[in-house]
C-alpha cells in the first residue's frame, strides 16, 4: 500500500513539469491526499491483474465453401466453361483450400489476378490468405463421351453449400438428364437446348442425352387423322353456348397443327388441352397449334357463344379441315322452363341420355332435351334444327325443411325443454319466422354448428338461417332450443304439448317426447301421429344406405339419429338394429358368415342398437340377426371393406302361431299355452323398446349441465314416446295425452 501511495505521489510531482514544458496543456490533476480502499476490493484486484489473459477461440475449420456456379457448354467433342467459387478463410494467415477435382483447370484468377494451383492427389488447391472472403473463377473443360444414340458426360461437383449448373447442350428441345440432380428451367432457341440445374454439393454428377444423327431431309408423310367430337348445345334466353369435346387420333405424319371452321355468328371463348401451344381465329378458322406433332392422341376442350334473339335457330357442327373420318355426339339442354323440338337430318341418330359420353354429361348444368349420334358420310351432313317455346318461371320456395327433429323433455314441475332441429334447404331467405306458445322463450340458436342471436320481435321471434362465412349449396342443420313453463303434473290428468309454428314448410316432423318414468300415460291424440301405429317396415336392408329405415313411406324417428352415429373404419362392417317402432334392440345377436371362406364372426348389439365387426375382407357376406320376441332376419349383401357403409336392419315381431316345442312332465305339449306366451313375450319386448330414450335425449340432458343459459331439473330416467307428421305448412303441432302417477 506504501508502494503504491509512493507512486501516485511521484507522479503528481513529475506531472506539472510536463504541462509547462509542452503546448498542450495536461488534464487537472485532483488534489493529492490518501484513498483508502476496503481489504475485500483490494485482493480483488490484485486477483484480476494475476489472471492470465485469455486467447480467442480459433475456428472450428480452416475455411468455408458456401456457393459454387457452374457454366458450360457442350462443343463437338468437349465440355468447356467456367466455375465460380464462394467461401471465406476462417483462419489466421495463409491457407491451403482445395477447389476441384477430376476436371482440366484452364486458368485461375482472384478479383481478376491470376491465382497459382497445386494439384495434389488430383485436386486442384489455393493457397488463401485469411481471415477473409474469397471468390475464385475458374476455366476448366471434361471430355465428352459419345455413343450410338447417346452422349455423355461426368461432372465432379465441388463440395459448396449449394451449387448450381447452367448447361447449353446442341440441338432443339434436346432431353437432357441429369442424376443426381434437379433441373429447374429448360428452354429452346435458335437451335441450342438451355438447361439450369441444382446438383448435390461433392457427388459426381451423370449427365447424358438422345443423339439423332444428321441426315437428309425427307418429304413428310401425309397426314391422316380421324376426329371424335362431342357437342353440348346450351339453348338459353339470351344465347346460345356450345363445348366441344374433340379426340383426335393421329393415324400418320406428325401433324403441327389443326383447323377448324367456326360456325356463323359463334365467338370462341375459350380453347384449352393438354398439347395446345396457343390458338388462333384468322377469317373464322380456328387454328390449334399443338407442342408435340409426334404425339398419336389429342384433346381439345373448345366453347363458343352466340347471341339470339329468335326461338329458333340450327345447331351448330364443329368439324376438322382433312380428317379422314368424323364421328360424334351432340347433346341438347334448355335453361329454364323450355319446350323444346328438335329436328334431326343428315344421318342424325336419337340416342338416349345414359349412352352419351359422361364426361360431356358432366358438362350440363341445365335439364336435358335430346341427345344425337352421327357419323358423318361424303355424300350427306348431319343436320339439327331447333325450335322452342319459352314459359315464364314461376315464384319458389327461398327455404324449406327437409326434416325436423324434434326432442322435448318434461319435468315433474312440468316445464318441458324442446330442442329443434331443421334440416334446411335455402336459397335466399334470411331469417325463419317463431310463433312460440305463450309463456315460452328461446334460450340458444345455432347456424351449421355455430351460435347464432336470435330476434325478439312483437310478431314473432326470429332465427337466423345464414351467417357469417356460410357458402353452401347443400343441406345444412338450423337448431334452436326454448323452454316452456306448463302447468305441474298431478297424480293423475292430462296435458297438451306444443311445437311452434314456423314459416318455411316442413316435409318430414320428427317429435320424441322423454316423461319422467313415475308417470304412465296413454290416450294420446293431436296433430302427429304416434310412430308405433304406423305400418311395419320392409325387412329388404337393400336399401339401408340411403340414410335410414322407412315406416310406411316415413321415415323413423329414432333409427335415423342413430343411424347417423354410425361411423366405419374400412375392413369393418355394422350398424343399427330397430324394431318395428324405430325403437333400438340391444343384446341381439348378429352373426356375419363370409361365403367365400365359410368364417362366421358373432357380436351382440349394445344398448344404442349398434353393431361392429372388424378386419372383414370385401365379398359376399351372410347377416343372419335373432333376438327374444323378434323373428330371425337373414340377409345377403356384396361387402365393400374399402367403402364400408352402415347397415340398418329392422326386426319384426314374432308371429303368434310360431311356436316353440316343449315338453311337459307328463309327455304332452300345450301349444296353446306356448303361443300365449311367446305372444306375452314379444308384445312386453316390444313395448320396452318403444319407450326406450334416443341418443337425442341424453345429448340434451348433458347440454342442460353448464351449456345451456338456464338450470332446468330435467328426470334422468323416464321413457320416450316417437310422434311423426308429414308436410307441416305454417301451423302448429300439438300432442294431448292423460297421465296417472304408478
Amino acid at each position: 500500500m506504501k508502494r503504491i501511495l509512493s507512486i501516485v505521489l511521484v507522479w503528481m510531482l513529475v506531472l506539472p513539469g510536463f504541462a509547462s514544458a509542452g503546448e498542450t496543456p495536461l488534464p487537472p490533476v485532483p488534489a493529492t491526499g490518501n484513498v483508502t480502499l476496503p481489504l475485500d476490493e483490494y485482493n480483488h484486484l490484485l486477483e484480476l491483474a494475476n489472471k492470465p489473459i485469455r486467447k480467442p477461440d480459433a475456428p472450428p475449420v480452416a475455411y468455408t465453401m458456401k456457393h459454387a456456379d457452374l457454366k458450360f457448354r457442350v462443343t463437338d467433342e468437349s465440355v468447356q466453361g467456367t466455375i465460380q467459387l464462394q467461401g471465406e478463410v476462417l483462419h489466421k494467415g495463409a491457407t491451403k483450400v482445395p477447389l476441384t477435382t477430376g476436371m482440366a483447370i484452364l486458368d485461375a484468377r482472384q478479383e481478376g489476378k491470376s491465382l497459382p494451383l497445386e494439384l495434389e492427389n488430383g485436386t486442384h488447391t489455393a493457397v488463401l490468405p485469411g481471415p477473409s472472403e474469397f471468390t475464385v473463377s475458374l476455366d476448366a473443360g471434361m471430355p465428352l463421351s459419345i455413343e450410338a444414340g447417346k452422349a455423355s458426360f461426368i461432372l465432379p461437383t465441388p463440395s459448396a453449400s449449394s451449387v448450381r449448373l447452367s448447361l447449353i447442350v446442341p440441338g432443339d428441345r434436346t432431353s437432357v438428364r441429369i442424376s443426381p440432380g434437379l433441373i429447374t428451367a429448360r428452354s429452346s432457341e435458335n437451335g441450342q437446348t438451355f438447361v439450369e440445374a441444382t446438383l448435390v454439393p461433392g457427388v459426381q454428377a451423370n449427365v447424358w442425352w438422345t443423339t439423332r444423327e444428321v441426315a437428309a431431309p425427307i418429304v413428310p408423310k401425309e397426314t391422316r387423322f380421324l376426329s371424335d367430337v362431342k357437342t353440348l348445345v346450351s339453348v338459353s334466353e339470351a344465347d346460345i353456348r356450345i363445348a366441344v369435346l374433340a379426340d383426335i387420333t393421329v393415324v400418320q405424319g406428325e401433324p403441327s397443327q389443326f383447323e377448324i371452321d367456326i360456325p356463323a355468328g359463334y365467338e370462341v371463348t375459350g380453347t384449352t388441352g393438354a398439347s395446345v401451344e396457343s390458338a388462333e381465329v384468322d377469317s373464322n378458322v380456328l387454328t390449334l397449334k399443338v407442342s408435340a406433332p409426334a404425339q398419336r392422341a389429342h384433346e381439345f376442350l373448345i366453347s363458343m357463344e352466340k347471341s339470339i334473339t329468335a326461338t329458333k335457330t340450327d345447331a351448330p357442327f364443329l368439324s376438322f379441315k382433312n380428317a379422314q373420318r368424323e364421328t360424334g355426339e351432340l347433346l341438347v339442354e334448355g335453361a329454364g322452363t323450355v319446350e323444346l323440338t328438335a329436328t334431326e337430318g343428315g344421318g342424325l341418330k336419337r340416342m338416349d341420355f345414359k349412352e352419351t359420353n359422361p364426361y360431356l354429361r358432366s358438362l350440363a348444368r341445365f335439364p336435358m332435351q335430346a341427345a344425337f349420334r352421327y357419323h358423318k358420310q361424303p355424300n350427306e351432313k348431319p343436320s339439327l334444327a331447333l325450335e322452342w317455346t319459352r314459359f315464364p318461371d314461376s315464384s319458389v320456395l327461398s327455404a324449406v325443411a327437409e326434416r325436423a327433429i324434434v326432442t322435448t323433455l318434461v319435468t315433474t314441475e312440468g316445464r318441458s325443454l324442446t330442442e329443434v332441429k331443421l334440416i334446411v334447404k335455402n336459397q335466399a331467405q334470411p331469417f325463419l319466422k317463431v310463433w312460440l306458445p305463450a309463456g315460452a322463450s328461446i334460450l340458444t340458436a345455432e347456424v351449421a354448428g355455430e351460435k347464432v342471436k336470435p330476434v325478439e320481435a312483437p310478431d314473432g321471434n326470429r332465427i337466423p338461417l345464414v351467417r357469417p362465412g356460410l357458402r353452401t349449396s347443400d343441406s345444412y342443420t338450423v337448431s334452436f332450443v326454448f323452454m316452456h313453463a306448463g302447468s305441474p303434473f298431478a297424480k293423475k290428468g292430462g296435458s297438451d304439448l306444443s311445437l311452434p309454428k314456423m314459416e318455411i314448410p316442413i316435409d318430414i316432423l320428427q317429435w320424441e317426447v322423454f316423461l319422467p318414468e313415475q308417470y304412465k300415460v296413454k290416450d294420446f291424440g293431436g296433430d302427429a301421429i304416434a310412430a308405433n301405429l304406423l305400418p311395419p317396415a320392409s325387412e329388404d336392408v337393400s336399401g339401408a344406405e340411403s340414410g335410414g329405415d322407412v315406416i310406411g313411406g316415413i321415415p323413423a324417428a329414432a333409427p335415423i339419429t342413430n343411424y347417423e352415429s354410425v361411423s366405419l373404419l374400412p375392413g369393418q362392417l355394422g350398424g343399427i338394429l330397430v324394431d318395428p317402432s324405430g325403437a333400438v334392440v340391444s343384446n341381439a345377436r348378429v352373426s356375419v358368415t363370409q361365403l367365400d371362406t365359410g368364417a362366421v364372426r358373432s357380436v351382440v348389439t349394445d344398448s344404442s342398437g349398434r353393431w361392429f365387426v372388424s378386419n372383414l375382407p370385401s365379398g359376399r357376406v351372410r347377416i343372419t340377426v335373432s333376438a327374444p320376441g323378434f323373428k330371425q332376419l337373414v340377409s345377403e349383401t356384396n361387402y365393400d371393406g374399402s367403402r364400408p357403409a352402415p347397415v340398418a336392419n329392422t326386426l319384426n315381431l314374432a308371429a303368434a302361431t310360431e311356436t316353440v316345442e316343449v315338453m311337459s312332465s307328463n309327455g304332452a305339449i300345450d301349444y296353446l299355452a306356448l303361443q300365449r306366451d311367446a305372444k306375452k313375450a314379444a308384445q312386453k319386448a316390444a313395448e320396452k323398446q318403444q319407450t326406450v330414450a334416443s341418443a337425442n335425449v341424453t345429448n340434451l340432458q348433458q347440454r342442460i349441465s353448464g351449456v345451456l343459459p338456464v338450470r332446468v331439473d330435467v328426470p334422468r330416467a323416464g321413457n320416450s314416446y316417437h310422434f311423426v307428421r308429414p308436410l307441416v305448412l305454417d301451423e302448429e303441432t300439438k300432442v294431448s295425452f292423460t297421465y296417472k302417477s304408478k
